[in-house]
């Protein structure tokens, strides 16, 4: 493939970002302007919470496959970043204080219990998608990596400006995903764009990168249609005050 190919099929991988990737949904407008209430704020915690604590499960089923050692050596760090060290740091463990600060028990945030069954089952896909299809796909999946600085970067002028639970400690996820996500889609992207050598596998490519962006919208989708309008919760889903054990505490108040 030559320089022109790889530059046109990079081209075509961010057209895909920009048409489809979930900040455009209206579930994010509405939490970056400060729009939500607090219960929207705390389904959304609750929500994407199964997606970060699936995250190193999905690179642990990836690394499973991958008979290159050079390969396992570069993708082991995400879960390291994910999961954290024994005692301290990790995605997980940061998320779980932003639940901390918007009033809920980190405990019944990391049970799961209150799942929305569209989230199961989206993020239980994606996990199923890395698992079982080839390696290139699966590494094309991940490459929503190269929309999320903007995202994250959003959500906290965001938060910062419209809510007083956000704070530097709750918002450690995303700045420190600041850090961590270019080194990630920088290796993603170009493990892409030298595998992918010929158009069937450029259009599996896409593909893999569309089912991501598929699966993130569904789980915002899943979310308004609970918490915004119609309003309608299904079974078994966060109910609006398990798991609540306060009000969050205003910034000035903490200091």
């Amino acid at each position: 493939m030559t320089a022109t190919d790889k530059q046109a099929f990079h081209a075509r991988l961010l057209e895909i970002g920009k048409e489809r990737y979930h900040d455009k949904h209206p579930f994010h407008a509405m939490l970056h302007g400060g729009r939500c209430t607090i219960s929207q704020v705390r389904a959304w915690v609750i929500n994407r919470y199964y997606y970060q604590s699936r995250i190193p499960m999905k690179d642990a089923a990836f690394l499973s496959r991958c008979d290159d050692p050079d390969l396992r050596r570069a993708w082991r760090s995400r879960i390291e970043d994910h999961d954290g060290g024994t005692e301290e740091g990790g995605g997980i463990r940061r998320w779980l204080r932003l639940a901390e600060a918007v009033g809920l028990d980190p405990d019944y945030v990391a049970s799961t219990r209150g799942v929305l069954p569209s989230t199961r089952f989206a993020v239980d896909a994606y996990v199923a998608f890395v698992r079982e299809r080839p390696l290139l796909e699966a590494v094309a999946s991940s490459l929503t990596e190269l929309f999320a600085p903007k995202i994250h970067s959003e959500r906290i002028a965001g938060l910062l400006e419209h809510y007083t639970f956000a704070d530097e400690a709750a918002l450690a996820y995303f700045r420190q995903r600041l850090n961590e996500a270019p080194s990630d889609v920088e290796f993603g992207l170009a493990y892409v764009l030298d595998h992918a050598d010929t158009r069937e596998k450029q259009d599996a490519g896409a593909a893999a990168l569309t089912f991501k962006t598929d699966v993130l919208w569904s789980q915002l989708d899943a979310l308004y249609s609970a918490y915004v309008t119609p309003g309608r919760v299904p079974p078994g889903a966060w109910d609006g005050r398990e798991g609540v054990v306060r009000e969050p505490v205003a910034r000035e108040a903490a200091e």
